[in-house]
């Protein structure tokens, strides 16, 4: 009888060995540096003996007879903690790292250490048991159901020749682990590193992944054949190693300038995966539309929203079906996508040590991280970001390259001290010049007692941008404004119809665009003027970047008016920073025909932010201060921190309710198993919003029951209702109560 490993289909232990050594070698050649960044020069043969070793425990009589499908009395016990036995007696000076990681492979040892604890130990006898029966220990169990001379047969196929398994019971081992931290950051280092390499063959090889990508230089022949004259910043960019950051305008192709900065280190140091990091979905989505096309299979992207992406992606694609589309998404979260784009967040889940963060850890080895946009988080998440910059580059090896158009310089020291060693890159004071395009009119008044004036511009066939603050001043604009082709944009829309928004945005001649911060998110729009709220001085050059984008139009009026509305407030809370953005662009409007000059940018956001705000540096200092602690003494594999795991998701703000319109469709979806579908007809209001509306009955809790298509299982979905209107021009109206009674749709 040979010993299986799987199931369904049937596969055999050797077969499974194999597929994972095949991942192994594949590994090898992805991630070259990997031995000189953990300082030893055995990584791989530790390994390919963990591979060769993880599985042995399958060899339980009663799992063979599972496996077989087979009458058994198998209870659910870990198959891992019987490898352990057979580690115990190899010749190797590194037992105690193989042994930990292949015991942690699966389960943390918490969970680990209860399953032990169902059995009995040599120190049970004289208790009085309740019978005669004789105590099972693990010992016990081990002699008497594993198959141990075909287990040595097998080892000795992989030139492991042992005499005898040292069967004893793992539980102090683990319950030491638990207790103790490491002495040696190297040893930590090592270990989470061999843990994460040995998850990802072993991942790999059950989801039957043949092939992992690796970024070469001629994937970025595009960038030089393309006719396209660099810029001297890009011509820089193409002959730098380590860590760089780079300033230069909006729409200079700092995004060329980043790959080709890539190309460069591939070239020089080797393999390594790149991460391309961005603040929004919407980016993200857009920059993979992009790369994708240029550097075919080998792009994956990350974000919270991937299954709704994939889902629209291939809507109308015939030859993906739904098995297809799942090894895609698998594709993506895998290593096999050398180049992934991603939110800041699918990395910083790594250093909270989430689970499964050893594989992410691994991935980072020798990997190059790129961050575009780094203006855009707020102080808590730039201390993560930090931290995680100083983590990745100390330990992993990590080179980066960071790039933005604007960042107060007390910002841009935290980034400098750490990443430590970087050069310094900017574009040439006369592109700058060749950037000025736009021109600042500060107004009094509200932009609301003001609508006649956009008008007027609507009427003379401009094509006009308004940005409001909030969603519901947003939908009052839109509404008074007479105009053929317009567009309302904010976050109150689902997924659906934000979608069809955003094509409309593109494939259409619109006239005007109403929005929020929403159109902040690199969208690549270009209007001829812009009249907005008062926001904080980046955020209006997000906005302004929307108007004479391609620098054709001359120079282009940016409106700000001055006065802001009681609820802008709750959006923008520091009124010292409002006031500091008003009074530099007034000045501004008085120098120089009002021309905001691109090389000027720098002086202007250091006069708006010359220094912390006193609440946020305290929280920036609270946040490094406790995760660089962490990080260094406490993060360990093969332990759960429900703490750690609260701690990073209660900064993501919002909850998804689903407008009662759509509950019969959302019933109807959920019948066809369409969950992704489903989900697409939800809308996300602030936690704040969410809980106040519960609790004055503004949201119901509903539980539909589903039958499975594929299990046939009954699955349960709760769902929040909204008793609001929502329509697909002006999306979710909090201060309007659905015209349908809600009790009549259930």
């Amino acid at each position: 009888m040979e010993l299986l490993a799987k199931s369904n289909p049937p596969q055999t232990l050797k077969a499974h060995i194999d597929d994972a050594l095949k991942m192994e070698g594949m590994l090898k050649n992805s991630f070259p540096k990997i031995e000189e960044i953990v300082f030893t020069n055995n990584f791989w043969e530790l390994l390919r003996t963990i591979i060769v070793f993880h599985d042995l425990g399958k060899a339980h009589k009663e799992f063979q007879n599972l496996l077989r499908g087979l009458k058994n009395a198998w209870r659910y016990q870990r198959h891992e903690l019987f490898s352990l036995p057979f580690i115990q007696s190899l010749n190797s000076d590194e037992i105690e790292l193989i042994y930990l990681i292949i015991a942690g492979h699966h389960k943390d040892f918490e969970t680990l250490i209860l399953n032990l604890e169902s059995y009995g130990t040599d120190d049970d006898f004289g208790l009085d048991l309740g019978g005669t029966e004789e105590v099972c220990t693990f010992e016990k169990e081990f002699e008497n159901n594993i198959f141990v001379e075909q287990v040595l047969k097998l080892l000795k196929s992989y030139c492991f020749d042992l005499r005898a398994p040292i069967i004893h019971n793992p539980r102090r081992r683990l319950q030491q682990f638990i207790k103790e931290h490491f002495r040696d950051k190297k040893e930590q280092i090592k270990l989470l590193l061999l843990a994460g390499a040995f998850k990802q063959c072993d991942h790999l090889a059950s989801a039957g992944i043949d092939t992992i990508f690796n970024l070469n230089v001629d994937d970025f022949r595009y960038l030089h054949e393309s006719g396209y004259e660099f810029y001297e910043h890009q011509k820089k960019a193409c002959l730098l190693i380590g860590n760089t950051i780079l300033t230069s305008p909006t729409g200079s192709g700092k995004t060329e300038t980043s790959l080709l900065w890539l190309q460069n280190q591939i070239t020089i140091q080797g393999n390594g995966r790149a991460f391309y990091i961005l603040p929004f979905t919407a980016s993200i989505n857009a920059m993979y539309e992009r790369l994708e096309n240029n550097i075919p299979n080998k792009v994956g992207l990350l974000h919270g929203k991937l299954s709704a992406f994939i889902e629209a992606k291939f809507e109308n694609d015939d030859m993906v079906d739904e098995k297809r589309k799942q090894e895609i998404k698998e594709q993506y979260k895998t290593l096999v996508t050398p180049l992934k784009i991603v939110t800041p967040f699918q990395l910083l889940k790594n250093i909270f040590a989430l689970k499964g963060f050893e594989k992410g850890l691994f991935e980072w080895t020798g990997a190059y991280f790129i961050f575009d946009e780094i203006h855009a988080y707020n102080p808590k998440v730039f201390a993560q970001i930090i931290s995680l910059l100083k983590f990745a580059t100390k330990y992993l090896g990590v080179k980066v390259f960071i790039m933005t158009a604007t960042l107060p310089s007390f910002l841009r020291k935290e980034l400098e001290s750490s990443i430590r060693n970087y050069t310094s890159v900017s574009a040439s004071q006369e592109l700058y010049k060749e950037f000025d395009r736009h021109r600042i009119i500060v107004k009094k008044g509200l932009l609301n007692n003001n609508l006649s004036l956009i008008q007027e511009y609507l009427d003379n066939c401009k094509k006009v941008l308004v940005v409001c603050n909030t969603v519901k001043q947003a939908q009052n604009i839109y509404e008074a404004l007479a105009c053929k082709n317009k567009v309302l944009l904010h976050s109150a829309f689902n997924a659906d119809d934000r979608s069809k928004k955003e094509k409309l945005l593109f494939n259409t001649d619109i006239k005007l665009l109403v929005g929020t911060q929403a159109i902040e998110v690199s969208l690549d729009l270009d209007f001829d003027v812009i009249y907005t709220e008062p926001a904080p001085f980046d955020a209006l050059i997000q906005r302004f970047g929307r108007v004479n984008r391609k620098r054709n139009k001359g120079i282009s009026d940016c409106i700000v008016f001055e006065e802001r509305n009681q609820a802008d407030k709750y959006i923008y809370q520091n009124e010292k920073v409002i006031g500091r953005t008003l009074q530099i662009l007034k000045e501004k409007e008085k120098i120089g025909t009002g021309i905001i000059k691109e090389e000027e940018l720098q002086q202007m956001i250091d006069f708006v932010y010359p220094d912390w705000d006193k609440v946020d540096k305290e929280e920036f200092d609270k946040i490094t201060s406790l995760l660089d602690n962490f990080i260094e003494n406490e993060m360990k594999p093969f332990i759960y921190n429900q703490k750690q795991e609260e701690d990073f998701y209660e900064q993501f703000d919002g909850a998804k309710v689903l407008p009662s319109i759509f509950l019969g469709e959302y019933r109807n979806l959920l019948e066809q198993n369409k969950f992704i579908e489903a989900e697409n007809l939800k809308v996300q209001i602030s936690s704040k919003r969410f809980n106040a509306m519960i609790h004055n009955e503004g949201i119901d809790i509903q539980t539909e029951y589903v039958e499975s298509l594929k299990t046939h299982k009954l699955l349960e979905q709760k769902v929040f209702v909204i008793k609001r209107k929502y329509d697909d021009e002006l999306g979710l109206q909090l201060d309007i109560k659905a015209k349908t009674e809600f009790e009549t749709i259930l």
